[in-house]
């Protein structure tokens, strides 16, 4: 697996990267320095299994680099924080998964 490269798509809310022509996304919506990340899209089309981890990190990585606190309000990225414990100080106070 090569390293993620992401795009802040600011005007779609999106945080992307394309693979062998294929556009993966996590939507979010932002307010008072949190990112709401809220939905996980990756087409089937791109089958590496670890993928998704990677993608998932890169953009976490993304969001700590501005020095934002993380809400994960889709399933499966709340799902990816509950077992890497590492990224739970990025969570805002009060906010438990």
């Amino acid at each position: 697996m090569n390293e993620v490269v992401i795009k802040d798509n600011s005007f779609l809310r999106q945080f992307e990267t394309k693979v062998d022509g294929h556009l993966a996304k996590i939507e979010y919506s932002s307010q008072e320095r949190k990112v709401f990340l809220t939905k996980l899209v990756i087409p089937e089309e791109i089958t590496d299994e670890g993928f998704k981890e990677g993608f998932i990190k890169a953009v976490l990585h993304e969001i700590q680099d501005k020095n934002l606190r993380v809400v994960p309000t889709s399933p499966q990225i709340a799902g990816f924080l509950r077992k890497n414990r590492q990224y739970k100080e990025m969570l805002p106070v009060g906010i438990r998964i």
